[in-house]
């Protein structure tokens, strides 16, 4: 039931008073400058024009492609638009990279015609080290292309080395972030809409459902999408039922990936938090515990067939809460009800959702390694066959719901590898009968890796490696990808170490999708 103390947490929301969340005045500082995404719709307004202008300029000079280079927050959402929405009439082909892995890069600049591809390095504080990594090696690829300058283009907050570096090497163009909006809660701003622009989608329904979707969440609480979503998720989760479990349509799985950041990084802090499970393969009742809340994110035409199994899970008592788009383009106001939703449920929980105080954990540990010159090994010995099983199927003993079991792959993220680890999270969920979530590395160190280390002590983690032959060279450092991915491999699983996660490291050589397919065999029996 909506009260008068429900209408004036959202009034506060709207004026944008940090005291919802904090009475700590230092606290409120740092939130009072995280609230510029509230407003981020009525700023993209005001901005259209002139972005697609510069698309239309793009695509006028022949380009054909476009690439993020970015981590997290300045990544997700393009790749989300890209996935749900395609390219637009006439748009580029939308790409995103962040992966280190040596095989992954090599296979987007195997794909790719560098001389008509625009490459977008997109880092919020520009000094992300793999943007910068991306950068170092692109830049490389197209040194002896004429007009290589023109290729570039940088998306970071004003002041930044990558805005110093962007005008030192001639960049096209650098679009401003907005400081007082954080990484997760970009979508609406040029990390988002910049990318967007260039594949062609339909900017001005994109911001026009965001649109609506702000003034349904800021008049008051009763009829507010973004209230009741937030209160249900962080009510649930104070209840025991800390695992939001995404269920989508296939048209917009990839929603999933962008709201696992969101929820993860805003609210695991402190020992508690919401523990985002997407795209987990939608299971009958009885397989799940008294952990589980769902939320199910559809598009009209997709309801029907998820509808009979989703009622099932509400019959059986599991919380259930629904959302219909009735085209893609609403996916601008979904952004927007999620963010708000988020901000919500971290006041239900008693967090700050707008900081992130574990991230830098692995990274640290990350930069020593790098540091010390030990980085052109594989991570550990490889494990094959029975061996293998037996150190899964050793830390699987550990799982008992609330636990969950997150497999964390610094792998490569073909299509290969993506069927193989399917295979294996469906054998585990079966196995252990409690959530599970897939991350690749490192990107997940920029969203699930901060409720990994400051969020309730519930996971137990499988850490995949291979070997990442052949290489490829980063242009000005002593290393490689491979190099790379493996210091973040090893700065991650120290970071779970110091915090007492469970945790174990298994290296698969160079056969990572036998291995995994046959891991996940064996499970399954």
């Amino acid at each position: 039931m909506i009260t008068r103390a429900d209408d004036e947490v959202v009034r506060s929301i709207a004026a944008h008073d940090p005291s919802v969340w904090s009475n700590d005045p230092r606290v409120q500082t740092q939130i009072g400058q995280s609230l510029g995404w509230l407003d981020a719709p009525l700023k993209a307004r005001h901005e259209l024009g002139d972005l697609e202008a510069f698309a239309r300029a793009v695509r006028g000079e022949g380009y054909t492609d476009a690439v993020v280079l970015g981590m997290g927050g300045s990544s997700l959402a393009p790749d989300v638009m890209a996935r749900i929405l395609g390219p637009g009439e006439g748009g580029l082909n939308l790409h995103v990279l962040d992966s280190t892995h040596p095989a992954q890069v090599r296979s987007l600049r195997d794909g790719l015609d560098p001389r008509r591809t625009l490459f977008l390095v997109s880092s919020k504080s520009g000094t992300t080290s793999e943007p910068n990594a991306f950068f170092a090696y692109f830049w490389e690829v197209l040194a002896g292309v004429k007009d290589r300058p023109a290729h570039f283009v940088a998306i970071t907050d004003p002041g930044t080395p990558l805005q110093s570096l962007a005008q030192s090497h001639g960049f096209r163009r650098v679009f401003p972030g907005t400081p007082d909006i954080g990484g997760r809660y970009s979508a609406l701003s040029n990390f988002g809409l910049v990318p967007a622009a260039l594949m062609g989608a339909d900017l001005d329904a994109l911001i026009a459902s965001a649109e609506s979707r702000r003034r349904a969440c800021l008049v008051g609480a009763g009829d507010n999408p973004g209230y009741r979503l937030g209160t249900f998720m962080g009510e649930n989760a104070r209840a025991g039922r800390d695992k939001v479990t995404i269920v989508t349509d296939s048209t917009l799985a990839a929603f999933g990936d962008w709201a696992e950041q969101l929820l993860a990084e805003s609210t695991g802090k402190e020992g508690r938090g919401l523990v985002p499970v997407a795209r987990e393969p939608l299971a009958d009742p009885g397989d799940y515990g008294p952990d589980r809340q769902f939320t199910v994110v559809t598009l009209k035409s997709g309801e029907a067939a998820l509808e009979p199994r989703v009622a099932r899970l509400e019959a059986a008592g599991f919380p259930v809460l629904r959302m219909r788009l009735h085209a893609p383009e609403e996916l601008g106001g979904l952004f927007y009800e999620w963010e708000f939703a988020t901000a919500v449920a971290g006041r239900v929980l008693g967090i700050n959702p707008f900081d992130q105080p574990n991230v830098e954990e692995s990274k640290e540990r990350t930069r020593t390694i790098l540091k010390s010159g030990a980085v052109d090994q594989a991570s550990s010995t490889p494990l094959a066959g029975d061996a293998l099983v037996r150190a899964v199927e050793d830390r699987l003993r550990d799982v008992h719901p609330p636990d969950y079991v997150a497999i964390l792959a610094y792998l490569e993220p073909s299509p290969a590898v993506q069927r193989a680890l399917a295979l294996l999270r469906a054998a585990v969920f079966h196995r252990v009968k409690a959530a599970t979530t897939l991350g690749f590395g490192p990107r997940f160190l920029h969203s699930t890796g901060q409720l990994h280390k400051g969020g309730p002590n519930e996971g137990v983690f499988l850490v995949f490696t291979d070997d990442a032959r052949p290489d490829e060279a980063i242009p000005g450092q002593p290393y490689g990808f491979a190099g790379l991915i493996h210091a973040q491999a090893q700065g991650d699983v120290g970071a779970l170490t110091d915090r007492g996660r469970r945790v174990a490291t298994l290296e698969l050589g160079s056969g990572a999708v036998a291995a995994l397919e046959g891991l996940a065999s064996a499970l399954g029996r």
